[in-house]
C-alpha cells in the first residue's frame, strides 16, 4: 500500500482512497435495486394498480430526494466514514448518535440478510432440483440443506471480497450495476415491443390501503443512496461532489422502478399476476415469447442481490466500525484490517448473520423487510432533525455543498424531509386501517435489536454535550473510565 492511495482523516484514521465518480454512484444506486423488483412487482401491481403502484413509488421516491438533499449536505460538510454517526453525535451528541446508527446499522443489516435467502430462491428458478436433505419447515416452508448452502456460500464470498478491500468491492459493483442496467433496458424494448397497454388495466385497485402497502417498502427498496456517505473516506472526490451522487443515485433508483412496474404490467393481464412467483422474469419472457429472456432477469436478479448485498455490507460495516472507534459499541468492531485497511471483524460479524439468515427459509423474506423498514425511517427522521439543529446552532460551519443556498430553502428542506419521515414511520403502526400489517415476527426481529442499541446507549458516560469535539470528548472519557 502506498502513500498514495492511503489517507489519514483528520481524526487519525487510515482509509484507501480508491473510490472515483461511476464508483461512487453504481455503489449508491446498486445497493437501491437489489431483488424486490423481480419477487414483489407482481404484489405491487396487484395490491395498488399499475399507476398506484407507479404512483406509490412516486412519492417514495420523493421522500427519499428530500432525505437525500439533507444526507448531501451533510455528507459535504463531514466526509467521514460513518455517516449518520457523524452528523447526530455533533448534531444531538453520542446518545441519540448512537441509537440513530444502530437503527440504520439494524436496516442494513436486515438488507444484507435478506439478499442471504433470496439467493437460494432464485437459484431454485434456475435449478428446480436444488432442494435436497430437509432440515426443518420454518413458517409452512420446508428449508433444505443444499438450498440453505447457497445462501451461505454466497454469504461467505461476497464478505472475502470486502475484506480484500473496497476497490476489489466496488470493480465488482461497477460490473453488475452496468449489467443491471442492460436488464432495465431489455425489459424496456420487451414492453414497447411485445406489451399490450389493455394489460395495464386495473390502473388502480386496493384503495388507500393498497396505496399504502406499497409506500410502506419503499424506505426498504430505496435505502441505499446513504452507503455512500458511509465510505465518505475511500472515496476520493470533492465532498461537495460526493454529496450531489447521493441525489443522482435516487433519481437513478426511481426511473429504474417505474420502468420496471410499467413494462412488467404490459406484458401480461393482472388476472394472470398471481399465477408467477416471479412476475418480473416471466413477464419478460412472455414479451419475447422465449424462456431465455425469464432466466437473464433471474441473472439479472442475482445481479442486484451482489450490488445491494455487497453494498450494505460495506456500509453497515463502517458503521459499527465509526461506533467502536468512539466507544459506543465494543471496540472489538473497530479493528481494521492491517493490509488492506477494512474494518474486518465488523464484517465478519455481519457475514455470520447472513450466514446464517437461509436457515430460516423463505418465510424469513417478509419478516425481514418488515423489521428493516422501520428502523431504517428511524434513523432518517433523525438526520433531518440533525440538519435543522446544525443549520441553526452552527451556520457558520464549513458547507461545501449548501442545499437551498443561503437562503431559509436548506432549512425548508429539513423541515419537510422530517415531517415525512415521521409520517412514513406512523405508517408502521398499529393504530389504524391503513397501517402496514407487519407480522410479529418483524416486530421481534426491530425490537430485539432495538433493545440491543438502548442497552448501549445507556453504558455511554453521561456529561458530553453535542458538538464539532462530542466524539473525541466521548472517547476520552470512555478510556478514563477503563483504566479505572
Amino acid at each position: 500500500m502506498t502513500q498514495q492511495n492511503t489517507e489519514i482523516d483528520d481524526r487519525g484514521h487510515g482509509f484507501v482512497k480508491a473510490l472515483g465518480t461511476v464508483d461512487a454512484l453504481f455503489i449508491g444506486f446498486g445497493a437501491m435495486i437489489g431483488f424486490g423488483w423481480v419477487v414483489l412487482t407482481g404484489e405491487w401491481l396487484s395490491g395498488a394498480g399499475t399507476l398506484g403502484a407507479i404512483l406509490a413509488f412516486v412519492v417514495g421516491g420523493v421522500i427519499m430526494c428530500f432525505v437525500g438533499t439533507v444526507y448531501s449536505e451533510l455528507v459535504a460538510a463531514m466526509p467521514h466514514a460513518g455517516g449518520e454517526h457523524n452528523y447526530l453525535i455533533r448534531a444531538m451528541g453520542p446518545r441519540v448518535s448512537l441509537f440513530g446508527s444502530w437503527a440504520i446499522t439494524g436496516g442494513y443489516i436486515s438488507v444484507v440478510m435478506f439478499e442471504a435467502v433470496a439467493v437460494p430462491k432464485t437459484a431454485l428458478y434456475l435449478f428446480p432440483n436444488l432442494e435436497h436433505f430437509k432440515l426443518w419447515t420454518v413458517a409452512d416452508f420446508d428449508v433444505y440443506l443444499t438450498w440453505a448452502l447457497v445462501g451461505t456460500v454466497t454469504a461467505i464470498i461476497i464478505s472475502w471480497i470486502n475484506i480484500r478491500g473496497v476497490k476489489l468491492a466496488s470493480l465488482v459493483q461497477t460490473f453488475v450495476v452496468s449489467f443491471l442496467i442492460i436488464v432495465a433496458f431489455l425489459l424496456l424494448t420487451g414492453g414497447l415491443v411485445g406489451g399490450e397497454v389493455a394489460n395495464a388495466e386495473p390502473l388502480f385497485t386496493g384503495g388507500g390501503a393498497g396505496f399504502i402497502a406499497v409506500v410502506a417498502v419503499v424506505p426498504f427498496l430505496f435505502v441505499g443512496f446513504d452507503v455512500i456517505p458511509q465510505s465518505a473516506e475511500e472515496i476520493k472526490l470533492p465532498p461537495a461532489k460526493i454529496g450531489k451522487l447521493v441525489v443522482i443515485s435516487v433519481l437513478m433508483a426511481i426511473a429504474f422502478y417505474i420502468i420496471i412496474i410499467w413494462m412488467t404490467s404490459l406484458a401480461m393481464p393482472a388476472s394472470e399476476l398471481a399465477t408467477h412467483d416471479l412476475v418480473t422474469a416471466d413477464a419478460l419472457a412472455a414479451m419475447f415469447h422465449s424462456a431465455f429472456w425469464g432466466k437473464l432477469v433471474i441473472a439479472g436478479g442475482l445481479a442486484g442481490i451482489i450490488t445491494s448485498w455487497n453494498a450494505f455490507l460495506m456500509g453497515s460495516s463502517r458503521l459499527m466500525w465509526a461506533m467502536a472507534v468512539a466507544g459506543m459499541i465494543p471496540a472489538w468492531f473497530g479493528k481494521l484490517h492491517p493490509r488492506y485497511r477494512t474494518p474486518v471483524n465488523a464484517i465478519i460479524f455481519i457475514g455470520i448473520l447472513s450466514a446464517l439468515a437461509p436457515f430460516l427459509g423463505s418465510a424469513a423474506l417478509g419478516w425481514i423487510v418488515d423489521a428493516g423498514s422501520p428502523a431504517i425511517v428511524i434513523a432518517y427522521f433523525l438526520v433531518s432533525i440533525g440538519f435543522l439543529i446544525l443549520r441553526k446552532r452552527e451556520p457558520a460551519m464549513d458547507r461545501p455543498l449548501r442545499v437551498g443556498g443561503k437562503s431559509n430553502g436548506g432549512m425548508i428542506i429539513g423541515v419537510i424531509s422530517a415531517v415525512l419521515t415521521l409520517a412514513l414511520f406512523v405508517l408502521y403502526l398499529p393504530i389504524t386501517t391503513w397501517s402496514a400489517q407487519l407480522a410479529w415476527q418483524s416486530w421481534a426481529m426491530f425490537g430485539l435489536w432495538l433493545a440491543v442499541g438502548i442497552f448501549f446507549m445507556f453504558r455511554l458516560p453521561t456529561g458530553i454535550k453535542a458538538g464539532p469535539n462530542a466524539e473525541t470528548e466521548l472517547l476520552a472519557k470512555v478510556k478514563s473510565l477503563r483504566k479505572k
